[in-house]
C-alpha cells in the first residue's frame, strides 16, 4: 500500500527542517537529535511508580529505570532495551513507550541503559543487557516481580538486543524467558536485502544510517558474523521463547526482521509476524502523531499479556 499520510507528514516535517542526515552527523549531534524526537510518543502517561537504580554489570554498574503499574505484586516483568543503532538513545528517549507498556500490560518494565558504541563497541551492549536481565531474575522478589514470567523486548537495535539476550539465556542456562517482543529488529549486517535497497532513502531511517550504525557498533567483519551481534546468523534458533515480530513496510530493516521471524517459526518457536503496511521505521514511538503507532503498542501489550497469562 502507499506510504501512510501520517508517516509522510513526519518525513516531510524533518525534511523541512533541513540540516545534515543522521549518518553525516557526529555521534554527539546524533544523540542530541534523538532526544528531540521523544515528544513523538506523546505526553508521558502517569504510572504508579518510577524508580531509577543501578545494577552490576560486566564493566561497572548499569543504569536502569523501573516502571511499576497500579496493581498487586507479584507482577510479570518486561526487560526493555531501547533502540538507536547501539549508538544513540537512552532511558529518557524511550520513557513514554515503557510507561505505556507497563500500564497496558499490567507488568513491571525494567528499561536498561546499556553502554553505547563507539565508546563501547560490541559485545558491550548485549553483555550489559544480559547481565541486567539476569539481575532482574535473581532479584524478582525484591522488585515485586514473578521470576516465572519474564519477557525481553526492544525496538530496532533494542529488538536486536532482545533477540540476542534470548539466545544468551538459552546458551548460558537462563534465566527462563516467556516471550520476546521484537519491534522492527536489526538481525544482520546485510545492506543488500530487498527492503534495504527499496527503502534506502526517503523513509526516515536510511541504508546509509544503518551502515553508519554498524560501523560504530561492530566495525570488524568477525564481529558482524557473531550471532550475538547478528542473531539471524545463529546456527539454531530452537529452544527460544515465543515471539512477536513487528515490522514496517517502508523500513530498510523489514526483510531481516521477517527473515528472523520465519527462521524462528521453522525452528518450532511460536511466532507472530505482524507487518504494518504504509509504516516507516520508528513508528512504534510515534503514537502521538501516527495512529498505527498506537495500534502497534496495543498489539505488543496484548501479546505480552497473553504470554504472561499462560505461565
Amino acid at each position: 500500500m502507499p506510504l501512510d499520510p501520517q508517516a509522510r507528514a513526519i518525513i516531510d516535517q524533518f525534511a523541512a527542517m533541513g540540516g545534515a542526515e543522521l549518518h553525516e552527523m557526529s555521534v554527539p549531534q546524533a544523540r542530541e537529535l534523538i532526544l528531540g524526537m521523544a515528544g513523538l510518543a506523546g505526553e508521558p502517561e502517569s504510572i504508579a511508580r518510577v524508580e531509577n537504580s543501578m545494577v552490576p554489570g560486566p564493566a561497572g554498574d548499569i543504569p536502569i529505570r523501573i516502571y511499576t503499574p497500579v496493581g498487586t505484586a507479584p507482577f510479570p516483568v518486561l526487560v526493555y532495551f531501547h533502540g538507536g543503532g547501539w549508538v544513540i538513545g537512552n532511558l529518557d528517549t524511550h520513557d513514554g513507550v515503557c510507561r505505556s507498556l507497563a500500564n497496558r500490560v499490567g507488568c513491571i518494565v525494567v528499561s536498561v541503559d546499556y553502554r553505547l558504541a563507539p565508546e563501547h563497541p560490541f559485545p558491550a551492549a548485549p553483555e550489559d543487557c544480559y547481565a541486567a536481565t539476569r539481575w532482574v531474575a535473581e532479584h524478582a522478589a525484591t522488585l515485586g516481580a514473578d521470576r516465572g514470567r519474564i519477557a525481553v523486548g526492544g525496538d530496532s537495535a533494542g529488538g536486536n538486543l532482545a533477540a540476542v539476550v534470548a539466545l544468551m539465556a538459552r546458551d548460558r542456562g537462563g534465566p527462563k524467558l516467556v516471550h520476546q517482543l521484537l519491534i522492527y529488529p536489526a538481525t544482520d549486517a546485510d545492506f543488500e536485502t530487498r527492503s534495504c535497497r527499496e527503502n534506502a532513502e526517503g523513509y526516515f531511517l536510511t541504508r546509509a544510517d544503518m551502515v553508519w550504525f554498524w560501523n560504530h557498533y561492530a566495525p570488524r567483519d568477525a564481529d558482524r558474523r557473531n550471532p550475538y551481534a547478528a542473531p539471524l546468523r545463529a546456527a539454531s534458533l530452537g529452544g527460544l521463547p515465543p515471539a512477536l515480530v513487528i515490522t514496517a513496510e517502508f523500513d530498510p530493516l523489514r526483510d531481516e526482521g521477517e527473515a528472523y521471524g520465519a527462521r524462528l517459526r521453522d525452528a518450532g518457536v511460536p511466532v507472530r509476524l505482524s507487518r504494518y503496511d504504509g509504516m516507516i521505521h520508528g513508528f512504534f514511538q510515534m503514537g502521538a502523531v501516527v495512529d498505527r503507532g498506537r495500534a502497534a503498542v496495543e498489539e505488543a501489550a496484548r501479546a505480552l499479556g497473553q504470554a504472561f497469562a499462560t505461565r
